[in-house]
């Protein structure tokens, strides 16, 4: 039988872009950028533009992804980024599911958290996918506090017996600014 007459394929086909171009609208609801979900579906520029539109009611923001890493190291941002990237990698050890599935379901929990501490997310969902970029390809990689034990988000040659994290050895500014659902220190 010919491959294009085949109607298991035919139905594996549609029962893929189906899923396809339902990935793709969860991620837009949940803020992904262009980029994310050309990364992480097999869907064309063309149908993810008009699926954007559609599901988001508004044109996708233009220009390049953040590529450094600093971001996830200044010390409000390196605080939610550890609690994100926990959340991830224990969701990764415990269920079998796609990296991107993870994450999506990692990124709600994260949301969750922050919500119920009040405070406002300081991480996109584009940024949460950077990040696990960035670990991926051993730019940034977990260390353990010494003090508390936590795991934070680091660069590479940080001396795992010598470092202190942010909640633990927090910078002399931290807490002061940046409105009233922020991380604050009592």
């Amino acid at each position: 039988m010919h491959p294009a007459k085949d109607p298991i394929k035919a139905i594996k086909s549609v029962l893929r872009d189906s899923q396809q171009v339902e990935r793709a609208a969860a991620l837009i609801r949940m803020g992904a950028r262009m980029q994310v979900l050309e990364s992480e579906t097999d869907l064309s520029y063309e149908r993810l533009l008009r699926l954007y539109k559609e599901v988001s009611g508004k044109s996708p923001s233009k220009g390049q992804l953040p590529f450094s890493t600093d971001w996830f190291l200044s010390w409000q941002e390196n605080i939610h980024s550890s609690l994100f990237l926990n959340i991830y990698e224990y969701l990764s050890k415990s269920i079998e599911l796609d990296s991107i599935d993870i994450l999506t379901k990692a990124y709600r929990l994260y949301e969750e958290q922050v919500s119920a501490a009040e405070i406002d997310a300081l991480l996109s969902f584009t940024r949460a996918w950077r990040l696990v970029k960035f670990v991926d390809a051993n730019m940034l990689n977990m260390t353990a506090c010494s003090h508390c034990g936590g795991k934070f988000v680091t660069e590479l040659y940080e001396n795992p017996r010598q470092y202190v994290c942010g909640l633990c050895n927090p910078p002399a500014r931290a807490g002061k600014c940046k409105g009233e659902r922020s991380l604050m220190l009592h």
